[in-house]
């Protein structure tokens, strides 16, 4: 007869895909329950700690597991990517406009410099606090983008999880009784574009996981090129820079590549990463969109809500042709899709 402890581990080992369920339940059953006095099964229940941890073992088996069926292990591949490519952005933005605004800072002698200081001595003590973690932490996306292509896994899970704290302040200043400049939608989509991304790396960089790997070219030379599009971008039209103008820009140029790479060659060399892109300027036309809303209607804006509706376009296209070549793959991963 079936206990209740059994049945409640039984419902919380659903969280586990079918195919992992069936070659391994009835052994972790048996497992839970060895040392559990049968006359005490029907008033216990599975402990916090087995529960987060058939959780974990939930998000490890459908993000490409060694046995997995075909389409986890696309899965993960895209989940790896999406985590990788959107690291590498977000480091090649917070390097580039920390460098612009110091060399724009420097360029303009004393009141430049003046300005830039003034950010940390005359707003309090708790804004000066803030706007120092809003120039450090971000430079911690390069530190887990190196860490994550050297397999250096726990620093590349603390780096970004670090870099994503200044995306909080916008939501929590209120809060706290600051003043936050972004509009609400902005703030909440451009949180999301960093703690979706450190979230994934921490989920799909586990323990069982293939290292990461670059589709082409070395590390640093992936990252500086990057780093070269992206202040080429905000450098050649100023005047509709904004956070969301870099990383876009970044973006539909490394897609644009990757679709032409791709096209060269014959083998699926980088499995998901049509999927990973896709996610990826999906999140990034949703903060595009987000930035823009609000200046729509705004008189001597044209110049900016010029570049922002052709960037949006070139964003949105780029994006559903990769859902395409996403899909193809998903299908071929997946017939019974078709």
């Amino acid at each position: 007869m079936t206990t209740l402890l059994e049945s409640r581990y039984r419902a919380v080992l659903r969280l586990l895909p079918a195919y992992y369920r069936r070659e391994r339940e009835e052994e972790m059953v048996e497992t839970y329950l060895w040392d559990v006095d049968r006359d005490t099964q029907d008033q216990s229940r599975p402990t916090l700690g087995e529960v987060a941890s058939i959780a974990a073992l939930a998000v490890r088996s459908r993000l490409g597991a060694p046995g997995a069926p075909s389409r986890y292990v696309l899965l993960g591949s895209a989940v790896r990517l999406f985590a990788l490519f959107a690291v590498l952005i977000q480091a090649a933005a917070a390097v580039v406009d920390l460098v612009l605004e110091v060399t724009w800072a420097v360029s303009h002698g004393g009141a430049g410099r003046h300005l830039l200081l003034s950010q940390f001595t005359d707003q309090g003590l708790l804004t000066a606090v803030v706007t120092a973690a809003q120039w450090i932490l971000p430079l911690l996306w390069t530190a887990a983008y190196f860490a994550l292509l050297h397999d250096r896994r726990r620093l590349a899970r603390a780096s970004a999880l670090l870099a994503a704290l200044p995306n909080l302040w916008p939501l929590l200043g209120p809060l706290a009784g600051a003043l936050v400049a972004p509009h609400p939608a902005f703030a909440t989509a451009f949180g999301l574009l960093a703690w979706l991304p450190a979230l994934a790396l921490c989920a799909a960089y586990h323990r069982d996981a293939p290292p990461a790997r670059l589709p082409a070219g070395s590390p640093g030379l992936v990252f500086m090129t990057c780093c070269v599009v992206t202040g080429a971008s905000v450098v050649v039209l100023p005047a509709a820079a904004d956070l969301a103008w870099a990383p876009a820009s970044c973006f539909v140029v490394g897609a644009l590549g990757w679709l032409l790479w791709q096209a060269r060659r014959s083998d699926a060399v980088t499995p998901g990463g049509a999927l990973a892109l896709a996610a990826l300027g999906l999140l990034i036309l949703a903060v595009r969109v987000a930035a823009l809303y609000p200046w729509l209607h705004v008189p001597g804006a044209a110049l900016y809500v010029g570049g922002g509706l052709v960037q949006t376009a070139a964003l949105a296209l780029v994006t559903v042709v990769l859902a395409v070549v996403g899909r193809r793959d998903l299908t071929t991963a997946e017939p019974g899709l078709s």
